[in-house]
């Protein structure tokens, strides 16, 4: 993805309304849990910045790979796979973060309880076949 992508030029917006206004944001993420991950991209070697909504866990956080139901994972999944080693940004805190990758019934219960708590991510689940990946976030 360029960074006259779209979908980058709409994340970078995103990204300096986060920043700017100490983790909150308006329009379509207004009041939404939204924080900031910064991965390393898998191929690039690059830091890259992706808003993402999350759900707080006890002392750790679940981000979810729905890329808006596209039948692909987002770039951050791929470059958490390659790269575990992340950080994040919420409210005005930062905090390094170790990926781990929730299977079975954790993910399924907190896969069930996003959805109950943003209905928009059951609907990007009927868009595709694939399994939406739950990540944790944990700080390290």
């Amino acid at each position: 993805m360029t960074d006259h992508h779209p979908v980058a030029e709409y994340n970078r917006g995103l990204v300096e309304e986060f920043r700017a206004n100490g983790g909150r944001v308006g329009g379509q993420f207004e009041g939404a849990p939204l924080l900031l991950l910064t991965t390393t991209g898998a191929k690039s070697g690059l830091e890259r910045v992706s808003p993402v909504m999350y759900m707080a866990l006890d002392g750790s956080y679940a981000v979810f790979a729905t890329f808006a139901g596209m039948p692909m994972n987002p770039a951050w999944y791929h470059n958490l796979l390659a790269n575990p080693q992340a950080s994040i940004e919420v409210g005005e805190q930062t905090i390094a973060v170790r990926a781990r990758f929730a299977e079975g019934e954790e993910r399924e219960e907190i896969w069930t309880a996003q959805k109950l708590a943003a209905p928009g991510m059951a609907e990007y689940e009927l868009k595709t076949d694939r399994v939406m990946p739950v990540v944790i976030l944990e700080p390290s």
